[in-house]
């Protein structure tokens, strides 16, 4: 929004403050109404801020009820206050209005401008992950199950590969933070999102010590440029070609040593079979 954020601490000594502060009548808050519209002091619109302050309170609750935990309420409040602060400022006494209805639409639409503007996400691909969530609900309740992407494709009226499309932008639609308490009705301890994440990029050890153990046993017994020929292969991926430049080799003869490396590969795995084979309990 450009403007300084008012300190959460500040909000919260102030709130606390609120019901010492607050004026205590009606005569005597049309009598501040009156002396800030003829002066626009700093110090009347302080006390007409604090007075008000219990409606950027209930308006930043409603609002953060229906966001993520992360979201301060404090923060929201920071917001809200300058949509109050404008609200005062904007306020005609003439109107016959009374403030509280004035300034709700202008705490909420300041609140809500603040969210838009820390979203980091478009608000058009927002509007169609919340379209796709919407048809996902609504077919679940009809078909009593989770809907495939031919029914929801045929509910949004497009095609497989558009729909595919949408998933993949409503996917970069949530974020969550690591430090959010995992909820996890067995356990005792407190646990974070960042303890139960999965990490893709990490490798399963026991299928790495199975790939080693097997690349053992498949190279055993081979020459230098055997060996070199099926890691070069199967675990580099390198072609034939590729290969025989390394080995200074033409690609036939490395097309002949693999061949009869598969043979004798081949036959010593099938007098070993019945290691690979588990016994009956």
């Amino acid at each position: 929004m450009g403007r300084a954020r008012v300190p959460a601490g500040r909000l919260r000594r102030v709130s606390r403050e609120h019901q010492a502060r607050s004026l205590p009548d009606k005569a005597s808050l049309d009598a501040v109404w009156g002396e800030f519209r003829r002066t626009a002091g700093d110090n009347l619109r302080n006390q007409l801020i604090e007075h008000y302050l219990y409606l950027v309170r209930y308006n930043a609750e409603r609002i953060g009820s229906k966001l993520p935990d992360e979201v301060d309420v404090d923060d929201l409040m920071s917001a809200g206050i300058f949509g109050l602060v404008d609200a005062i400022d904007a306020f005609d006494l003439e109107r016959g209005v009374k403030f509280e209805t004035y300034c709700a639409p202008r705490i909420r639409g300041a609140i809500l401008d603040e969210l838009r503007n820390m979203d980091w996400v478009p608000r058009l691909v927002r509007h169609r992950a919340h379209k796709l969530a919407d048809a996902t609900r609504a077919l679940e309740m009809e078909l009593g199950r989770i809907p495939n992407d031919d029914e929801i494709a045929r509910r949004l009226n497009m095609s497989r590969a558009q729909l595919h499309k949408l998933m993949r932008d409503a996917s970069a639609v949530t974020l969550v933070s690591l430090s959010r308490k995992y909820s996890d009705l067995d356990s005792q301890r407190e646990i974070s999102e960042i303890d139960v994440l999965p990490d893709d990029r990490g490798s399963d050890p026991v299928a790495e010590a199975q790939k080693r153990d097997l690349k053992d046993l498949v190279t055993r017994g081979l020459s230098r440029a055997e060996r070199l020929i099926v890691v070069l292969y199967y675990y580099e991926q390198m072609t034939m070609k590729q290969i025989g430049q390394t080995l200074d080799l033409s690609e036939s003869r490395v097309s002949q040593m693999h061949s009869a490396v598969l043979e004798r590969l081949r036959a010593q795995l099938q007098a070993r079979q019945r290691e690979f084979v588990p016994e009956p309990r």
